[in-house]
């Protein structure tokens, strides 16, 4: 029994051994262990590129169609460390009532600011607001804040809107408005005729016309008669 046991391993053992010798075979063979290095890496989308090309609305632009509603909904991620009720208590953040255009990192009396932010300088304009809502690191490396930030600029809008709702703030940016062609000086309008003479030439004209005599007068009164 032992004996027969020892030969079936053996069998079996020697069997793997030829698949093994095969399978290495093989790939010499075939190169399957180096496969071609496609030319282009990745698969290409199209249409991605165009899509991440412009820069989107300006933060004036956003800050118009926003509503304190939608802010209060997307705050509602900060209210775990955050008050903005007027006198609300600092928690692991700082109350945020009436924080829109006061100085940075040191808006709210009595709470520890980290170095970076309270040494960071300037005030809280709406466009620091947006950096810092994008991305509080970028903003102050130092931050004790440990929130990622918010990837979309509607967001970061809606929340702008109903921090200004909640103590006001500077004047809101107006939208970058389109800018419209004018015709370059000394050029006529598309529908001017130019065949046409101004209006004060042909009443110059007329005038003068008019102060020309007719034929019968100028017979019977030649040039320099009677004077």
């Amino acid at each position: 029994m032992t004996d027969r046991l020892n030969t079936i391993f053996g069998w079996v053992l020697f069997a793997g051994i030829v698949a093994l010798g095969l399978s290495v075979v093989s790939g010499m063979y075939f190169e399957a262990d180096r496969p071609e290095r496609p030319e282009q890496l990745g698969y290409v989308i199209e249409g991605a590129e165009e899509e991440g090309e412009g820069e989107g609305p300006d933060l004036g632009t956003l800050l118009a169609a926003a509503t304190p509603e939608a802010g209060e909904a997307v705050f509602a991620k900060c209210t775990a460390c955050h008050t903005i009720a007027q006198g609300g208590p600092n928690q692991i953040g700082p109350n945020l009532w009436a924080v829109l255009g006061k100085p940075i990192g040191k808006h709210a009396a009595g709470f520890a600011y980290s170095s970076d932010l309270s040494g960071h300088g300037g005030e809280w304009t709406y466009e620091a607001m947006n950096d810092w809502l994008a991305s509080p690191r970028a903003f102050a490396s130092g931050t004790k804040m440990s929130f990622a930030g918010l990837s979309k600029p509607e967001d970061r809008a809606a929340v702008i809107r109903y921090l200004y709702a909640n103590g006001g703030g500077p004047p809101l940016p107006a939208p970058e408005a389109a800018t419209e062609e004018t015709p370059e000086e000394g050029t006529l309008p598309e529908n001017a005729d130019a065949g046409t003479p101004p209006a004060d030439s042909a009443a110059a004209a007329g005038a003068n016309a008019s102060e020309m005599p007719s034929e019968d007068e100028a017979s019977t009164n030649p040039v320099g008669e009677g004077t």
